[in-house]
């Protein structure tokens, strides 16, 4: 069936309120139910063997005296997971992350996992399983990885992308390039031109939540999973193809989510949970230590890109090109591309071209994190923009909003724009108080732009309506932002019913079809689009009923505010029928009132923001404190808008961290040195200041609300307008992320050194 998606441009009653979280109070009383929190009668506890080595070869593993040794219910190695991936690569890589084929491929790497009566049991096992490894070269650094000389970690991989197809295996898995015009000719026609390199180090999304997993797989097939996760239906399907089951007959139920930001976006330790507890006939639980999820989970790349921008003196962007490298840990991944992609979204551009590099290392396999790849590529591009507004001589706002994108404008990454919001945010940012608040000593001021795409995908929505009146929606989209609240809102908004009438909740995979994961800020946007189909459907019903309960045909029946009228003088003289009214009806009239849909949403409006910071630099010592923040972001429509400030504060407050602490530090034996909250250090309450927000709501007009999604947007220009504003106190561009105090202070050091040798 085909549905009008449209902008409706109409008036809201209840859509834009900011009502109390569902959820609220199950979290704050701790009655909310995570990953580790349910339980099964009989269970084990599941526990991994993970290699000491960056890169070795597995030449034997004896687990002989972990199975004899009592309480030890099932070992597994990689010959309980045989290859069943039907030649899918990508399926192949992620079997082969879970559990070690042949060689670890990095530090944490999984290469066992046993099944025990009690924790102490696993622990012991663990230590019996004898493993006897070849130490091999590793490399953990995206440009040392490409050096010829490096470490090759595979023998088969061979740049995909370019021509003619090499012949020598490479750590680089593939090129991917954007852009249109002649490059060339648009730096011959700049005044000026910067060019400049800049490094980004590893993150992790730093969920609080551990993954978590409880498995119950019986020898007939038939299975269970209880699991912490961005998309149970995702998780279904690739767990089913991996053991080689019936995906109906696997039931995968979401738990409460302590965080994900795109890191539960993966399976990690599930399927070895499934497995145990096939071998041992009993159910499985496996929880991650804070270590294992550090090493063995995945964080965002680590990066190396080179920009380059030429602009005329009157401030107009002639030429841009950049060269991305993005590390995906030691598999394929898009990671480059969707920086490559982001790059120059922002800007309209009449010569732009970006070329991405997939490169492999000995570093854990990257998962998304929040706009993944983009937030790297804005700090390289929006750092240049900015140098390049001070060379001209023009207001770094002025600059970009001479350059920005507009309905009309061909995307550096391919699309034509509609309707879009970077315009609007880079005006209200000119004029926001804080853009002309006065700075004192050592302090600076930074600003930058950001861009994500937002995408719809398939998803499927249930609503029905109870005998009471009262309202149940049913998604498979992962509550990960306040998706509920909003689910409960729009089904409010369009049945005419009050908010409190309403409880959204997240089926499990056997209660509705399939759903894509929640990740790309598509929740509101599709589930929510689903939810108006879902509720239009059920006002056709409720609609049938009272013409039903009148005698009346269904095309004199309208529905106004919660209730059924008739539709004009001639349908007959009838009091209007509430919802509850006609609810209690139903056994009389058809039965059941339900609204379903199931759709592949497309249409899903691009989004873009601009920040501002200030931050306070202590020369002696390179300590930054950020003293405001300030994020202006189009939302399309604030569902709930206090949902939606939350996702912005959230996104800058990750920001804040990736740019001045957070960073994966590896040794020289290839070894994680800082896998825990005490030496990664993210953001504390005193590390923020408090983060005001703006939101825009430029309407997507593919949307019947006008809904673009608003999570990661968010992220995207922290880390430039945090190293604008520190360079900007510093005196000095800085170029590595992120920014601790003894990168500020050799950038200071070298800064003083230079002007001494000129001098």
């Amino acid at each position: 069936m085909a549905y009008d998606t449209n902008f409706t441009g109409q008036k809201f009653k209840v859509v834009g309120t900011r009502p109390l979280r569902p959820d609220g109070l199950d979290k704050v009383t701790g009655r909310a139910r995570y990953g580790a929190d349910v339980s099964a009668p009989g269970q084990l506890v599941g526990r991994v063997l993970r290699s000491p080595h960056a890169h070795a070869k597995i030449v034997k593993i004896d687990t002989s005296k972990a199975e004899k040794l009592p309480g030890v219910k099932a070992v597994i190695t990689s010959a309980d997971l045989p290859d069943l991936t039907n030649g899918d690569a990508g399926m192949y890589d992620i079997l082969v992350n879970c559990m070690a084929r042949g060689k670890a491929l990095y530090d944490g790497h999984a290469v066992a996992a046993v099944a025990a009566v009690d924790a102490a049991t696993a622990r012991k096992a663990l230590k019996l399983i004898n493993v006897e490894y070849k130490i091999l070269p590793h490399v953990t650094d995206v440009d040392e990885a490409v050096k010829p000389g490096a470490p090759v970690l595979h023998s088969k991989m061979f740049t995909d992308g370019v021509e003619p197809k090499p012949t020598k295996a490479s750590n680089v898995a593939k090129r991917t390039e954007f852009g249109h015009g002649d490059v060339e000719k648009g730096f011959k026609e700049a005044d000026v031109i910067v060019e400049r390199s800049f490094k980004t180090e590893q993150t992790h999304q730093g969920y609080i939540e551990p993954h978590a997993c409880l498995a119950n797989l019986g020898s007939d097939g038939q299975g269970e999973m209880w699991v912490c996760t961005q998309g149970h239906f995702v998780y279904r399907n690739t767990c089913a193809t991996l053991l080689g089951l019936d995906a109906a007959k696997l039931r995968v139920t979401a738990s409460e989510i302590g965080g994900g930001f795109g890191g539960k976006t993966h399976v990690w330790a599930e399927p070895l949970a499934l497995a145990l507890s096939r071998k041992a006939n009993r159910p499985v639980k496996l929880v991650m230590t804070r270590d294992e999820v550090f090493k063995a989970s995945g964080p965002t790349s680590s990066t190396s890109i080179d920009v380059k921008i030429g602009a005329t003196k009157d401030g107009r962007i002639t030429a841009a090109t950049a060269t991305l490298r993005y590390q995906g840990g030691p598999f394929l991944g898009m990671w480059a591309e969707l920086g490559a992609m982001t790059s120059y979204a922002c800007y309209d551009l009449k010569n732009v071209k970006t070329v991405g590099y997939e490169v492999v290392v000995n570093r854990p396999k990257v998962a998304a994190y929040r706009a993944p790849s983009a937030p790297m590529a804005a700090f390289a591009v929006e750092s240049v923009v900015d140098e390049l507004a001070h060379k001209i001589g023009m207001d770094a706002v002025a600059f970009r909003i001479k350059n920005a994108a507009k309905e009309g404008t061909k995307s550096s990454y391919g699309p034509t724009y509609g309707p879009i919001g970077i315009g609007p945010t880079l005006e209200a940012a000119k004029n926001h108080p804080h853009m002309k608040a006065p700075l004192k000593k050592n302090q600076g001021r930074g600003m930058a732009c950001g861009f994500w795409f937002n995408f719809g995908g398939q998803t499927s929505t249930s609503l029905n309506v109870t005998p009471d009146g009262s309202v149940n929606v049913s998604v498979g989209t992962i509550d990960v932002g306040g998706s509920r609240a909003s689910m409960a809102l729009i089904a409010a908004e369009e049945l005419g019913v009050p908010y409190e009438n309403v409880r959204c909740v997240v089926a499990d995979t056997s209660s509705l079809g399939h759903n894509d994961m929640s990740d790309g800020s598509r929740v509101t946007f599709s589930s929510g689009m689903n939810t108006v189909i879902a509720a239009r459907n059920a006002k056709k019903v409720l609609i049938q009923r009272a013409a039903k309960m009148w005698d009346i045909p269904e095309e004199a029946v309208t529905w106004e505010d919660g209730h059924a009228k008739p539709a004009g003088a001639n349908a007959g003289n009838f009091p209007p029928l509430s919802l509850k009214e006609i609810a209690a009806a139903a056994g009389n009239t058809g039965g059941p009132i339900a609204g379903h849909n199931e759709f592949v949403a497309d249409g899903a409006g691009v989004s873009f923001a601009t920040h501002i910071c200030d931050v306070e630099l202590d020369p002696e010592t390179g300590a930054t404190k950020i003293i405001r923040y300030t994020v202006i972001q189009d939302a399309g429509k604030a569902i709930h808008p206090s949902y939606v400030e939350g996702q912005y504060q959230g996104g800058a407050a990750q920001g804040i961290g990736w740019a001045l602490n957070e960073e994966y530090v590896y040794g020289k034996d290839g070894r994680l040195q800082n896998a825990g909250y005490l030496d990664y250090r993210i953001p504390v309450c005193s590390d923020l200041p408090m983060i005001d927000t703006v939101i825009l709501e430029i309407p997507n007009p593919n949307h019947p609300y006008g809904v673009r999604g608003v999570g990661e947007t968010s992220i995207v220009p922290p880390l430039a307008a945090i190293a604008n504003a520190v360079s900007n106190a510093a005196g000095v561009r800085m170029t590595h992320i992120p920014m601790s105090p003894p990168r500020i202070l050799k950038a200071l050091d070298d800064q003083a050194k230079t002007k001494a040798k000129a001098a």
